[in-house]
């Protein structure tokens, strides 16, 4: 078949894909969302919502003030970025300052869709791995590169997903100082389970190559809804905002949004009840002697005795989804597994003890 061919890095590019179809019903341990679902004040806002309001284009800037009331720190307006999803922020953010033949720093394995990003401007990728014994931040291998080379942009996972490593907010500020020509992006989606944030010590008039990602996914319950955050510099958040579309994020999930920021003891909940089952999943692999790996984030690594993809789907027959890191670079054979509540938790070590049997 003959038909247009698209730019020389779309055509060779390896889409980021993940297999979400079928999930439905089933204990979703494999994706990191909140495994319960947002407040009962989110579904009654969006139960309110007028029959006439969904002919009308969505509002946004009062929804950048409840972020900033939310958050509790002197920022403005036009510092936070609204985006259909932190995956559309870290687009736009490649879109905006990613060009043909500059470079990515980041490190390996982290979130796989920085890549594609990337590739789609036709940058190259510097990706420095964790350190192999206890997937400790290669900060010493980092900082040289980002002196050195001057990539373009630097992009940290902390907590990374999946190894859950964490760093410190001191060190990711030091970097942002030491090259101020490159974008330091800072993926927080799960700094709720680990307190490691940048946002309480940043000055983004010091530093205003400093940009960090937050979302209502993985705490709030809006992963289906799609609602991420980009705060930083105003300069630079207009900038990011500038080849984004008017109407990105539709006015369910604004106001969705709005309920669940209004409701942050719902959250504040969820979070605790995720960090104890975390400590409780823990406590079991460590009584039961399976290696497993566990830091900051709501999931952990644990390497089942047989492979990765096995476990995996035997564990689906079960109703239970996790995913399999088979391939990655230094997690090879390991499960990725989401923590939930106690009882979800109890529910999965009870089929994973079946299977392992």
């Amino acid at each position: 078949m003959t038909f247009p061919q698209a730019r020389p890095e779309v055509e060779s590019l390896q889409a980021y894909s993940a297999p979400l179809e079928g999930r439905r019903g089933l204990l979703r341990l494999d994706f990191n969302e909140n495994t319960i679902g947002p407040s009962p004040k989110v579904v009654e806002a969006i139960r309110a919502i007028p029959a006439d309001h969904y002919g009308i284009y969505p509002e946004y800037d009062h929804l950048r003030e409840a972020v900033i009331a939310n958050l509790g720190l002197p920022l403005q307006p036009d510092q936070i970025g609204l985006f259909n999803g932190v995956d559309a922020a870290i687009h736009a953010i490649f879109h905006a300052y990613g060009d043909r033949g500059e470079t990515l720093l980041t490190t390996s394995p982290t979130f796989g869709y920085y890549t594609p990003c990337a590739q789609m401007q036709g940058m190259a990728i510097q990706a420095m791995p964790y350190r192999v014994s206890d997937f400790a931040f290669p900060l010493d291998a980092v900082r040289d590169a980002l002196v050195g080379a001057s990539p373009r942009i630097l992009l940290i996972c902390n907590p990374n997903n999946p190894t859950g490593t964490r760093l410190a907010p001191e060190p990711i500020l030091e970097l942002a100082a030491a090259a101020p020509q490159t974008l330091v992006v800072i993926d927080e989606l799960y700094e709720a389970f680990t307190g490691d944030s940048v946002l309480p010590l940043a000055d983004f008039a010091g530093t205003p190559n400093l940009v960090v990602l937050r979302s209502l996914a993985k705490t709030a319950g809006l992963a289906g809804l799609r609602m991420g955050f980009a705060i930083g510099a105003a300069p630079v958040i207009d900038r990011i905002g500038r080849v984004t579309g008017p109407y990105d994020i539709n006015s369910v999930a604004v106001t969705a949004a709005h309920a669940a920021l209004a409701d942050q003891a719902y959250t504040d909940a969820y979070v605790a009840e995720v960090k104890q089952a975390r400590s409780w999943l823990v406590e079991q692999l460590q009584g039961a002697g399976i290696r497993h790996h566990c830091d900051g984030g709501n999931y952990l690594l644990l390497w089942p005795r047989q492979p990765a993809a096995v476990a995996e789907a035997q564990l689906r027959e079960a109703g239970i989804l996790v995913r399999s890191m088979a391939g990655k670079p230094l997690i090879d054979g390991s499960l990725r597994v989401s923590i939930g509540t106690r009882a979800q938790m109890q529910q999965f070590w009870q089929a994973y003890r079946a299977i392992e049997a």
